[in-house]
């Protein structure tokens, strides 16, 4: 499976901006594909899942509320639609991906996930 994220820039407080990640390779049945997020010196933090089949979607506390995820099967593509951005969501932020989520529980961690995109910037000034 191969990820391709895109997505990212600078933009103001309270703006808006929308992520993409193009997987390839197989059939995305059965997968989640999360989105994570990470500052320098900082761990990689959880920021929205979604399972591909079930349309399920979980979120950090943090952008609970300001953050959208989904998907197009026909494109397989998933989106993150971040709106009322603040200067705290400054990071890298990665999309991952894989296998076995079709009723598991929400994988939450980075190291539950083998698959992964390049980073995408995003920068919020205030």
């Amino acid at each position: 499976v191969q990820l391709q994220a895109s997505g990212g820039g600078v933009v103001q407080a309270g703006g808006s901006l929308r992520l993409s990640c193009l997987a390839s390779g197989r059939s995305f049945s059965g997968y989640g594909m999360g989105w994570f997020r990470q500052t320098p010196g900082k761990e990689r933090e959880f920021v929205a899942l979604i399972m591909w089949n079930s349309d399920r979607k979980y979120y950090s506390d943090s952008v609970n509320g300001r953050f959208t995820i989904s998907r197009d099967m026909a494109k397989n593509t998933g989106y993150l639609q971040m709106n009322s951005l603040k200067s705290e969501d400054t990071a890298l932020y990665y999309c991952a991906a894989d296998s076995g989520m079709g009723n598991s529980a929400p994988r939450l961690k980075s190291s539950e996930y083998r698959y992964w995109g390049q980073g995408t910037l995003v920068t919020v000034s205030s």
